[in-house]
């Protein structure tokens, strides 16, 4: 393979996504428990750093977050936003823009 940052960014998204979703679920096991939280900043950072895909995931399977307003607005704007630069990437290097 002539691009191998392409395998390293395959293998990130999918690392970052099944902490995401596995932070979500973790999340709210421990609001149940009434135990320590994930904070809210680090579930952006995980949708942020590549795993909006989790996070919204994580955030419809395990209903949680989906009460605050800005998780519902703010969690599908990044996987958006993360689906465009994908596509982006996609055609500037398969030679179609």
């Amino acid at each position: 393979m002539d691009r191998p940052w392409l395998l390293v960014l395959i293998g990130w998204l999918i690392l970052v996504n099944v902490i995401s979703f596995t932070a979500f679920g973790a999340d709210k096991e421990r609001a149940r428990k009434k135990t320590w939280r994930v904070p809210e900043k680090t579930l952006f950072a995980l949708a942020v750093f590549g795993g909006g895909l989790g996070a919204f995931l994580g955030m419809h399977f395990f209903r949680h977050k989906t009460k605050h307003w800005y998780f519902q607005v703010f969690i599908p704007l990044i996987l958006l936003v993360q689906i465009a630069a994908g596509v982006l990437l996609w055609l500037r290097f398969s030679g179609r823009i």
